[in-house]
């Protein structure tokens, strides 16, 4: 061959179909035989001559093999690489070896055969992925038949199993063709192709077949492959001048190949860690830097941001260098790129404050003090670098998108774990900014700002003290140390102004010398007393203060004082050892005053990072409420662990915890597809983590003791949500088997100690007694001896509470079996009236008592009556009339006296009675409580005492509503004893089969539903006839007492009975329906009249279970439900709003147009208001169309009328109603009536509300449009309005985004142009209409000033 032209052959190659071979053979269409000889001839060819690749007809038989490529098999592609190779490698050693021998002429004769062979396998690598694998080679060929037989399946294996060598598969042959380029680009080129263009032309042609590779994602999965692709490109770039190629093609990869990001960054990582050429990675950050990406762009950036970010963890030295220039892309409208930039500064900051050179960073002053020169001034030119990179990351946490802050958080969290406690004053800022974040509008944002807070107490720098992060200590410990400081300060500032008295003239120093005698003894005296005193006081306060600070204060408050005296001293002997000692102490004393300093720092940085970690968890807390899964478990993660650290505020979000309780959710699979445990069994594990798991190197005993009283405390100041969240939580561990027998044996030993204990702590004892019951009843089962001594003896005397805890205790005797609906099933257990157990519960209630714990404790003992007892009512009419006879059978004058004795004797009760007519806002009596109680008995002798009255009412009410629970069972018991009964007599029947008896079995179902039937009549007659109306019922007696007492509060003014008699009159219209008809309209009179907000609250929660007894009653008065969201008073509200939302979402109620009311709590200023308001409309949305329907009432009644709100608040709330307008139907009819409402509205503030709510619904379909331009009519002379047209520009906004690309905008801007036309129209009536109307006032005036001028005349014509 005369001339081979690489750059024309490739250019050539660009179009393979017209690519010309002078000798070429059309192998397709060749019969295997010719295509194998064909193949032979050339590699024999080159076997035996490298060069002879040169042989235009061997050279055109491979161009024509390669041409022809689809069409060769496995076979031929494994010799066809093979012999390219094998000449190729050939070539490349006796190039090498001519060059080392430096004969000019010699080299130049290979330049052709490396350009061909570079040439051949160039074209190779772009052909072998056309080429058949051997599955695909064989697939045409016919199976072979399987014979029948033996032998069949033997032959079949056989054949199988010759397979394998024909097996083609070019990513096998990959490493070794890599290989086989790199040794080529070891090579001196240089001395081959002297011009620069033709050098590059090969260089380029060599590589192509490497970046060809790349664009193989799977090819790039092995490490071989990846290995022999980096070893050629750098090889490349280092020996052959091959960067600027190099660059385009790594550029492009990253442009066009998302796969290639992160191999690539390593790349130029080996690039310049081992070939010692950093410049090509310099350049290519230095091209990205200039790079610009839209935000519509996301593939790109995308790539070029994993590129970044991995290159920064390989190389961040090299990052740094060009940083000045990528941190431009912090304002790139692409996030990716923005999040990239985030990561690569996290990176940067951790390499800068890991290295070892770096490791004094935190005490560069310290260092600088020392006289350390240059290196000092490179550290702190270092710490302000890493501090400019923090401000950097902190300023992101502002950021637009939602991904970078979260991005910018986690970073953060990284750096707490390497480098965060070198740098302080960061870690604070990173805690505020976290703070900060808390109350983003992303959840994954407050996700991540946990998670950095958590991060960041977990490693923080304040372990000094032993690494608790309480308020209080720490604020001690701080008050400390500026005490030792000051003092320290004040004893420096005494030294300073002796020695300025000792510099003085010598003669005066030579005079006090000669006196010195007895009175330097006098002052070493004094001196001592001192140090003593001193001494003492540090002694009574090590007690609080810990060794380690001790040792610190020991030098500065005794060394020194001991020196300065041996100074003055030796001042006497010696003045160059006085200079010498005084500059020793000196230094001692100011490394001292330096290290109290740093300390007194120290201290303030821990309290305030304690402080913003604790303005944060109010956040927190409310994060424990949020909807995201991930969101809730972080936040119990970072109160587990602000437990565990003792934070001061920790105990409040511990409580909120327990809520999660209840929550319903799975097993989820988080984003990063770790599974991740529910709510509640990571709630659980949370406590048994804090409260239950033992602790190492204790005593079981102890172990035992720290769990019973981690439990007891639980109960202390808990609210009643607290203690029934507390008891569904320790029911499951109980029933999980986490609580030791051991532990419920030291409760029981708590609870009946004989010696004294706190009040509180018994009570929680016998709590979580009682809560252990629920999962377990043989823990109170075989103690109830015990519960009634302890509980119900003189101790339960002496403690109500204690008292009503035990009543709990003992009604989970009857366990946590809850009843079926519909059941006959009754397995609770029922004790006979004879036992001493109701005795003790008759005596507790009937002992005198004055105090107000007593109601809840009857209430309890009333409630363990009836659950246990067999004839409860037997023993709650003994009860009744006991209570009866002591009230009334006084005489009057003996009840005054009486009175009079016992509030003479009993202090308790002359407090109780002041308090109850201090607080009273009805009462015109004097506040003194003897008056108080003569008025009233000299006012009604035929009455008892006021508060026993109150007691006995309150009985009689809870024994009226308990007494219908109990015929309920009754009920049960009687249709079970009779499902018994029938299936004992017609046994044989059940089981026929015949006709007949199929017929006798429907007949006797029949039967036998009548007599439930009856069973049923026969009880809700008694409910309703007898209970209060039956001549023989005890009841009755009291129902006009308390309609009598209830209505008239003039007569009966104390509190205490007012509200006992209300709330047994609310429990006796749940009795029956004929008293509530006669009555229940006194309920509403007291809930209107009444001043005592706990009268109010109560009566509310009382018609709720009325309206749930005789719905149709309390219809009537479906308005008056709802005066109570308007009470003053907060409880009275929320009792209400939780009232009516249960009654509504449960068609307890009709609704009338009452829903603005609930609608305006949305926005009430009381957060749980605000809440419940929001979770009731959030539950009525998933009624159908129960928000749709009642929409428009809603509108009306919050923007006009007596009952409208401001303006904002009524944007704020139609926001989040309309956010359940989702069907697009309903959207439709919305924009068509409120159209129409325009044309019956005056008021400008109508027609602002009207198209702020249109402007609230989505405009997602082209018939919502349509109706609203369809509706022009009537809103078009509202548009000069600024605001109501600013809202229909806001739809028309939305209308454009919404609809279809396809569709032309010629209706929406002619709907636009007619609303300007008439917002133009409207603005010039409304400019005539002030006109005239200013005109009119003009005219007025002067018609006003004439008849003034006109009488002025009259009146001086007659004056003269």
């Amino acid at each position: 061959m005369d001339h081979f032209e690489l750059q024309d052959e490739l250019q050539a190659l660009q179009d393979i179909d017209s690519y010309n071979i002078d000798n070429e053979s059309d192998v397709s269409s060749l019969d295997p035989g010719s295509v194998a000889d064909l193949l032979s001839s050339a590699v024999d060819a080159l076997a035996h001559n490298p060069e002879a690749i040169t042989d235009p007809a061997v050279f055109d038989a491979y161009r024509s093999l390669l041409k022809h490529a689809a069409a060769l098999q496995g076979s031929h592609m494994i010799k066809i690489l093979d012999s390219i190779s094998s000449a190729y490698h050939a070539q490349i050693e006796a190039t090498v070896r001519d060059i080392d021998e430096e004969d000019q002429q010699t080299v130049s004769a290979h330049k052709m055969p490396l350009e061909i062979y570079a040439f051949l396998l160039h074209w190779f690598v772009s052909a072998a992925e056309k080429v058949k694998t051997s599955g695909e080679d064989d697939a045409p060929a016919p199976a072979p038949k399987a014979r029948r037989g033996r032998g069949g399946k033997a032959a079949a294996s056989r054949s199988t199993a010759r397979k394998p060598p024909e097996e083609w598969s070019w990513q096998d042959q990959i490493p070794a063709t890599l290989n086989l380029i790199s040794k080529l680009l070891r090579m001196k080129t240089q001395r081959i192709w002297q011009t620069s263009a033709e050098r590059e032309t090969f260089i380029n042609c060599v590589v192509r077949p490497v970046y060809h590779i790349t664009e193989n994602e799977q090819y790039m999965k092995s490490v071989e492959i990846r290995r022999g692709v980096y070893k050629a490109i750098c090889l490349a770039v280092k020996h052959q001048g091959h960067a600027l190629a190099a660059q385009i093609s790594i550029m492009q990869s990253l442009q066009y190949y998302e796969h290639l990001s992160e191999p690539m960054a390593e790349c130029l990582n080996i690039l310049a860690r081992d070939f010692d050429h950093p410049q090509l990675g310099d350049d290519i950050l230095r091209e990205i830097a200039g790079k610009s990406f839209s935000a519509q762009d996301t593939k790109g950036p995308r790539a070029f941001s994993r590129f970044l970010v991995r290159y920064a963890e390989l190389a961040p030295r090299q990052v740094l260098k060009q940083l000045s220039l990528l941190i431009a892309h912090l304002d790139s409208e692409s996030y990716p790129m923005r999040m990239a930039l985030v990561e690569v500064i996290g990176g940067i900051i951790r390499e800068l404050s890991d290295s070892p050179e770096n490791e004094g960073l935190g005490a560069i002053g310290a260092a600088a003090a020392a006289g350390i020169g240059l290196a000092g001034g490179d550290r702190a030119k270092q710490l302000k670098q890493i501090n400019g990179l923090y401000d950097l990351l902190l300023e992101r946490t502002l950021d637009l998108s939602s991904y970078v802050r979260v991005k910018v958080l986690s970073t953060l969290a990284r750096l707490c774990d390497s480098s965060g406690n070198k740098f302080p004053q960061q870690r604070l800022a990173m805690s505020r900014a976290a703070v900060d974040a808390l109350e983003d509008k992303a959840s994954g944002v407050r996700k991540a700002a946990v998670s950095l807070l958590v991060r960041l107490i977990l490693t923080h720098p304040y372990g000094m003290y032993g690494g608790f992060l309480s308020e209080m200590e720490w604020k001690e410990r701080y008050e400390q140390e500026a005490g030792v400081l000051a003092k320290m300060e004040g004893e420096v500032g005494k030294a300073v102004d002796r020695e300025e008295g000792e510099d003085g003239s010598q003669a005066d120093e030579d005079d006090e010398d000669e006196g010195l005698g007895d009175e330097e003894e006098g002052e070493e005296d004094e001196e001592g007393e001192k140090k003593k005193r001193r001494k003492k006081r540090r002694n009574d306060d090590e007690m609080e203060v810990d060794g380690e600070e001790d040792d610190e204060d020991e030098p500065m408050s005794d060394d020194a004082p001991k020196k300065r005296k041996k100074k003055k001293r030796k001042s006497e002997l010696d003045l160059t050892a006085l200079a010498n000692e005084a500059a020793a102490l000196g230094e001692l004393n100011e490394n001292q005053h330096l290290q109290a300093k740093l300390t007194k720092r120290f201290c303030l940085d821990a309290l305030e990072f304690i402080r913003t970690v604790e303005e944060g968890m109010k956040t927190v807390q409310k994060l424990l409420a949020s909807t995201n899964k991930l969101e809730v478990l972080e936040a119990m993660e970072f109160f587990r662990v602000t437990y565990e650290y003792k934070f001061d505020a920790a105990e409040a979000g511990i409580k909120k915890m327990l809520h999660l309780i209840w929550s319903k959710d799975n097993n989820a699979t988080s984003e990063d597809g770790r599974e991740l445990k529910s709510v509640r069994s990571r709630l659980l594990e949370c406590y048994r983590t804090m409260y239950f798991e033992p602790i190492q190197n204790l005593e079981p005993k102890a172990q035992i003791n720290r769990i019973a009283k981690n439990m007891i405390e639980m109960t202390y100041d808990a609210t009643l949500a607290e203690l029934t969240s507390l008891e569904e939580m320790l029911r499951q561990l109980m029933e999980e088997g986490h609580i030791h027998e051991d532990v419920v044996a030291k409760l029981w030993q708590v609870y009946s100690s004989e010696r004294p204990l706190p009040r509180a702590q018994r009570r929680g004892g016998v709590i979580i007694l009682g809560m252990l019951a629920l999962a377990k009843r043989s823990v109170v089962a075989d103690r109830v001896e015990t519960l009634v001594k302890v509980g119900l003896g003189e101790r339960g005397k002496s403690d109500l509470t204690l008292a009503r805890y035990t009543c709990v205790a003992l009604q989970r005797l009857n366990g946590s079996a809850k009843k079926v609906k519909g059941s006959l099933l009754d397995k609770s257990l029922r004790i006979d009236m004879d036992n001493p157990l109701f005795r003790k519960l008759q005596e507790a209630v009937e002992r005198p008592c004055r105090t107000k714990e007593w109601f809840p404790m009857a209430e309890q003992a009333i409630n363990t009556v009836y659950a246990l007892g067999e004839r409860p009512d037997v023993l709650c009419s003994n009860l009744i009339k006991n209570l009866s006879r002591r009230i009334f059978n006084k005489k009057p004058l003996a009840s005054s006296q009486s009175q009079g004795s016992s509030i003479d004797k009993d202090p308790d009760a002359m407090d109780e009675d002041e308090e109850r007519e201090n607080v009273d806002p009805d009462a015109t009596q004097p506040s003194s409580p003897t008056k108080s109680a003569a008025s009233q008995t000299s006012a009604s002798k035929d009455t008892g005492d006021a508060f026993e009255l109150s007691q006995l009412l309150f009985i009689v009410g809870h024994v009226a509503i308990k007494q219908i629970v109990f015929l309920e069972l009754v009920e049960r018991e009687w249709k079970r004893q009779k499902h018994e009964k029938e299936l004992g007599e017609y046994p044989a029947k059940l089981g026929g089969t015949s006709a007949q008896d199929k017929k006798e079995q429907e007949e006797l179902d029949q039967v036998a539903g009548n007599a439930e039937d009856e069973i049923g009549e026969r009880i809700a007659a008694m409910r309703e006839h007898e209970l209060l109306y039956g001549s023989q019922s005890l009841l009755a007696t009291f129902g006009p007492m308390l309609v009598h007492i209830c209505g008239s509060p003039h007569k009966f003014k104390n509190r205490t009975l007012r509200m006992a008699a209300t709330l047994a009159f609310s429990k006796f219209l749940c009795v029956s329906s004929q008293f509530c008809e006669q009555h229940h309209r006194l309920l509403f009179k007291i809930l209107e009249t009444s001043k005592d907000p706990s009268i109010r609250s109560n009566i509310v929660i009382a018609l709720g279970d009325v309206a749930v007894s005789f719905s149709s009653i309390i219809d009537e008065s479906n308005d008056e439900l709802y005066t109570g969201l308007r009470d003053p008073d907060m409880v009275v509200k929320k009792n209400t709003l939780m009232v009516l939302t249960h009654l509504i979402l449960n068609g307890m109620v009709k609704v009338k147009g009452q829903m603005g009311e609930m609608a305006k709590c949305v926005e009430d200023e009381d957060e749980r208001i605000s809440d419940l308001a929001k979770l009731f409309f959030a539950e009525l949305s998933t009624k159908d169309n129960a928000i749709y329907n009642n929409l428009p009432d809603v509108i009306s009644h919050l923007s006009v009328g007596a009952h409208a709100i401001d303006e904002d608040t009524f944007q704020s709330t139609m926001k989040y109603i309309f956010t359940f307008i989702e069907k697009e139907k309903q959207a439709e009819n919305i924009v068509e009536k409120l159209c129409q409402r325009f044309r019956l509205s005056d008021e400008p503030r109508q027609w602002r509300d009207i198209a702020f709510c249109l402007s609230l619904l989505p405009f997602k379909s082209e018939r919502s449009v349509k109706k609203l331009i369809e509706g022009l009519q009537f809103y078009r002379d509202k548009l000069h309005e600024e605001t109501v047209y600013a809202r229909f520009q806001e739809i028309l906004t939305k209308a454009r985004s919404n609809k279809s690309a396809n569709k032309p905008d010629a209706e929406l801007n002619e709907f636009e142009s007619i609303l300007d036309e008439n917002r133009r129209q409207g603005a010039e009536d409304q400019d005539f209409e002030k006109r005239v109307e200013g005109r009119k006032a003009i005219a007025k005036k002067r018609a006003t000033r004439r008849s003034k001028s006109s009488s002025v005349r009259r009146h001086l014509q007659i004056a003269f």
